[in-house]
């Protein structure tokens, strides 16, 4: 956690305050309760089970796609925590897939449900298929675990969005601001809570995590020098997700509240301080050519290749918030967590018409980009999204 810290220029953990103060509260309750996590073995969905696991669950059930990722995750809590009195089970299971639903049917009765589970890189908006299957994750495999939670009498439902919700500009973004408006719908049924939350530092994936794979392959550490973002660590991550699931009232939004302590950071900044911590000298390179050519003799000089540049790659907002100016906030109960406060608003005939179209080009197995967009800006008629033509797949 310290190296982390450290490197995403902060001295002090975001929540300890809450965490603290609500500690026993979140004990008591976690320990008499179940709770299934969806998408468990994803950064997030790991850092959440382990923060529901440490606390004694009566019933712990995990469910991801990834069968490799759970493996590590039941070897990395048995080696830092142990077992627990309750019962613990991991299923590699699709959520979309019929195996799942026989899953639900056979148990199914939780007291909590968490949806970690999404299709969370811009990247992914490069193509039509990609794009169906992130609309397919992101949005209606929640409708479908939340029609299942209340079916089986869930006491509360919980899951992620982003905060490239608030005021989207990429596609990911506006899956998720989708997403919460299905929630809303289903929020009259079960009571719904979520979080919006900052890059989670050296997730699976991220840039960050990026920068391991580099080093370990003797490649060049490439990143932008033009984009500041906020980050929290894989921890913070999972218990701004339990604060929200278990304290969070029927549709709020957790997100973390701004402070000296959360501060905007570029991603370049953090690769000199990550490269310096391992005892080499950034080298600054001119293009790809030179940091691929100098990989190969600069790290035996005490010295890593480097290219910055500024970004231009389609879905890249400048700025990050959690929130936007219409929405109502609530930044008294907690000491460093903020509040969204929600009406269940929702437009039924646009959500009906969205849930149509989708199922007829999947119906159809057909579709374009344009089709997609074209779809996301009735839902969002303010939606930012601008096409450069430019993907980070076409990039080092």
């Amino acid at each position: 956690m310290s190296k982390i810290l450290d490197l995403i220029g902060r001295t002090k953990e975001l929540f300890v305050e809450d965490i603290n103060s609500y500690n026993k509260q979140l004990e008591k309750i976690v320990s008499s309760s179940t709770f299934l996590v969806i998408g468990g073995a994803g950064s997030i969905g790991q850092a959440v089970t382990k923060e529901i696991f440490k606390r004694n669950p009566k019933k712990l059930h995990v469910v991801d796609i990834s069968e490799n990722n759970m493996v590590e995750l039941v070897r990395d809590i048995r080696s830092s925590f142990g077992y627990i009195n309750g019962e613990f089970a991991t299923f590699a299971l699709d959520i979309g897939s019929s195996e799942y639903d026989a899953f639900i049917k056979a148990d199914g009765k939780y007291d909590y449900v968490l949806n970690l589970s999404a299709l969370k890189h811009v990247r992914s908006e490069k193509d039509p298929f990609t794009l169906m299957r992130m609309i397919e994750t992101n949005i209606f495999n929640t409708d479908k675990t939340l029609q299942q939670s209340i079916e089986n009498k869930t006491k509360k439902y919980f899951c992620v969005s982003t905060d490239k919700a608030a005021n989207p500009v990429n596609m990911m973004g506006a899956s998720k601001r989708i997403m919460e408006m299905f929630v809303m719908r289903k929020s009259k049924q079960i009571n719904v809570s979520m979080a919006r939350f900052a890059n989670v530092a050296f997730s699976d994936g991220s840039l960050l995590h990026g920068f391991n794979q580099r080093i370990e392959k003797n490649q060049p550490i490439v990143a932008p020098n033009d984009i500041k973002r906020y980050f929290v660590t894989p921890q913070e991550s999972g218990e701004l997700c339990l604060m929200s699931c278990i304290f969070g009232e029927n549709r709020d939004i957790f997100f973390p509240k701004l402070s000296e302590t959360l501060h905007l950071i570029t991603f370049a900044e953090i690769a000199v301080k990550y490269l310096k911590g391992l005892g080499y000298e950034p080298y600054l390179c001119k293009d790809e050519d030179e940091a691929r050519e100098l990989s190969k003799i600069l790290p035996l000089k005490g010295k890593w290749p480097c290219l910055f540049t500024s970004s231009d790659t389609t879905g890249e907002k400048d700025f990050e918030e959690f929130f936007t100016d219409k929405e109502v906030l609530d930044m008294n109960r907690f000491e460093n967590l903020g509040i969204i406060k929600n009406e269940a608003l929702f437009d039924e005939n646009k959500l009906n018409h969205f849930e149509n179209k989708i199922k007829d080009f999947k119906l159809n197995l057909s579709w374009t980009k344009e089709d997609i967009v074209k779809e996301f800006f009735t839902m969002i008629p303010d939606f930012g999204h601008k096409e450069t033509g430019k993907y980070l797949d076409g990039k080092m």
